[in-house]
């Protein structure tokens, strides 16, 4: 695997120039006072026990979204996670989650535009959550507490924030001028169906293996206590961190959006980032480009998981302190 030619990673999220400035600041906006009222919801949310899943989660996400899946038409497709990470912690740790993800990746791999970051975090972080997380809880009350109704309700869930996600998008780049609604809605629309039944395999693929191993887990994280935690958080840190040894594996295809783009004829107005840390999640000095990607995505899901845990910290403090 080490030796086989990768191409360049797809971007994942929007970049700069697909959106005005008006509409990325608005996004800036919206994003800014959903995080802080976020921090307000989840202090003392959590107990000590709790912290790492925030870790956990925001590792296996990253990680798992460095996995482009091919869809059809030479389009790719990722992970959002914000289903997933709803179910275990609740929609408020979720979104404080998301953004440290899609924070990490605009900042340090300069994937995704640092102006549209804003609307980034609300259309996958923000909407994804509470989407994913609203559907996931309905489907469970009308179709009961089995296993099927698990695999059922997450899927359903992670499909529709996607959904939700894609027409978001959608609208932002119309109020941008990037395209109408007409055409841009249809568009982001179509390709993201089949983006969100990766999305719903892979979300009911894991709540299958939490329910297995800690089932506790899928009561918000409010029961996920006893010895075995600390066992089970270095083992999915571990799953996260195997996720990054097979980065290279991932499509190069572009994803929904830039194939969107590319068809309607804005994707010239992409513009790159203003600095360079570690872009395209490569590492300096080393030349390999599957061994340069294993390498940042694996700091990039130890660095993100040492960011969610500070903030799981911080806003258990309330909780622990009592």
């Amino acid at each position: 695997m080490l030796f086989l030619p990768v191409q360049s990673p797809p971007q994942l999220h929007i970049p700069d120039g697909f959106l005005s400035v008006p509409v990325a600041a608005a996004g800036w906006i919206v994003a800014a006072i959903c995080i802080g009222y976020a921090l307000l919801k989840t202090r003392g949310q959590l107990g000590e026990k709790q912290i790492p899943l925030m870790g956990v989660l925001a590792a296996f996400i990253f990680a798992a979204q460095a996995l482009n899946f091919p869809v059809a038409g030479g389009t790719s497709g990722h992970l959002l996670g914000a289903t997933l990470a709803a179910i275990v912690v609740g929609p408020w740790a979720a979104m404080l989650i998301m953004t440290s993800v899609i924070g990490l990746q605009a900042i340090l791999f300069q994937d995704g535009g640092l102006l549209s970051l804003g609307w980034n975090i609300v259309n996958m972080g923000i909407l994804g959550a509470f989407t994913g997380y609203g559907v996931y809880q309905f489907a469970r009350r009308v179709t009961g507490d089995g296993r099927t109704s698990l695999i059922v309700a997450g899927a359903l869930g992670g499909w529709l924030s996607v959904m939700l996600g894609a027409a978001a998008t959608a609208a932002q780049l119309a109020l941008s001028g990037a395209a109408a609604l007409s055409i841009a809605l249809p568009a982001m629309l179509g390709v993201h169906a089949l983006i969100g039944v990766g999305e719903a395999l892979i979300t009911a693929g894991a709540l299958l293996f939490i329910n297995a191993t800690r089932p506790d887990l899928l009561r918000a994280g409010r029961a996920a206590t006893g010895s075995r935690s600390a066992i089970w958080v270095l083992l999915a840190l571990v799953i996260a961190l195997g996720l990054a040894l097979v980065s290279p594996l991932a499509s190069p295809d572009p994803d929904g959006l830039n194939r969107v783009a590319a068809d309607l004829g804005f994707d010239s107005e992409a513009q790159a980032a203003p600095y360079e840390i570690l872009p395209g999640y490569s590492m300096p000095l080393i030349e390999n480009p599957n061994l340069t990607k294993i390498a940042a995505v694996g700091i990039g899901t130890l660095v993100v998981f040492g960011i969610a845990f500070v903030i799981g910290r911080i806003g258990a403090r309330k909780k622990i302190a009592a």
